[in-house]
């Protein structure tokens, strides 16, 4: 088979490869739609997992199943399902602490892309098919389904971290993907007022879509300055990081009260330390808490996801900015998140087949 591939750091490419074997609680599956993440810019271009070889990227996709092993029970050839970018293995020790996402060790249930080939290729391997799949639900558009793999349970997951509750202030570091969708979920759990962090045009106006109540143009001064002044020198209750580097919390936690959450779902792809000033943290006895993680997944969450947008919940056709058709595509699509132009938000490669 071919696939797009991670040829060493810094070098990206086409590989062949012989096609993934099915074990017998997996399944294989070709893709309809595909995603490229800013994760796989930070892989390939800073090498921010370490050296990879040949590996095939991609952690984002609705496919249709070609083959599922023996033991999978929920599942058949034909079926069209969401895979999510996090499958972990739900038999570990990690999985009944409640933490799947790092089966194995820290960040182990993230394969795709990381540990083994990812979903730019004609086939994808998909381990433990009846905890990891989702059925997509007819009449969903694959590749707004897309988002269901990553952008929204990342994005939610931050919410989940930071506790959002009704009424609540609440500052989003970033408004890409990500922050867009931790906006969104914000918004859907009751915050009152809703700080969004960017500066580009369509971010903007779709973050205000999903319930941002104000906008912050970090290009204007500190982020913490500009918070404080607007809400009269109070702060915020809670503060999500989806965006920026290892220096964004020491530059935003000057404007969380006292017993403030800092959630970060932020890929730090470089870097060395994640600095806290001590003042600001309360001479460490401010409690202020600050956590961040690696978005949950697996079947259910997959589905309840999908339960979101099927019911009009939420509606995520505006991040799709850059639509492209077919394998060939990949490149150009992975190069975009690369350059960032100031109009992308999200580009989807979609697959047609003859058959």
């Amino acid at each position: 088979m071919r696939g797009f591939a991670m040829k060493k750091i810094g070098e990206v490419g086409w590989v062949e490869k012989e096609a993934p074997a099915c074990g017998p609680l997996d399944a294989i599956c070709r893709p309809l739609a595909v995603a490229a993440c800013t994760s796989d810019i930070h892989t390939v271009y800073e090498g921010a997992v370490g050296e990879r070889t040949d590996m095939i990227l991609g952690h984002e996709a609705v496919g249709e199943i070609m083959e599922v092993g023996e033991l999978v029970k929920d599942f058949k050839v034909g079926d069209k399902v969401i895979i999510p970018a996090i499958t972990p293995d739900w038999g570990s020790l990690e999985a009944q602490r409640g933490f799947a996402q790092h089966s194995g060790g820290t960040l182990g249930g993230w394969k795709f892309s990381n540990f083994k080939d990812g979903v730019f290729a004609e086939l994808f391997h998909v381990n433990e098919a009846d905890a990891n799949l989702a059925l997509l639900p007819e009449g969903m558009d694959p590749a707004e389904a897309t988002m269901i793999s990553d952008m929204i349970p990342t994005g939610f997951h931050g919410v989940e971290l930071a506790e959002v509750t009704y009424g609540e202030d609440v500052l989003v570091v970033g408004i890409g993907p990500v922050g867009l969708m931790a906006v969104a979920g914000s918004a859907l759990r009751g915050a009152g007022r809703i700080f969004g962090v960017g500066t580009r045009p369509n971010c903007v106006a779709l973050a205000k879509e999903y319930g941002a109540t104000d906008i912050i143009n970090y290009k204007d001064g500190p982020i913490a300055e500009q918070v404080m002044k607007l809400t009269d020198n109070k702060g915020v209750d809670k503060i999500i990081i989806a965006g920026g580097d290892v220096d964004t919390i020491s530059n935003v936690i000057d404007c969380i009260i006292p017993g403030g959450i800092i959630s970060n779902v932020n890929y730090l792809g470089s870097g060395e330390y994640v600095k806290v000033p001590r003042e600001a943290w309360g001479v460490g006895m401010g409690h202020v808490r600050i956590t961040g993680g690696l978005m949950p997944a697996g079947r259910m969450r997959t589905e309840r996801l999908a339960n979101i947008l099927s019911n009009g919940r939420l509606d995520v056709s505006g991040m799709l900015t850059h639509k492209f058709e077919g394998l060939e595509s990949l490149p150009e699509a992975l190069e975009l998140m690369n350059q960032k132009p100031k109009e992308l938000i999200k580009p989807v490669v979609t697959f047609s087949y003859d058959d």
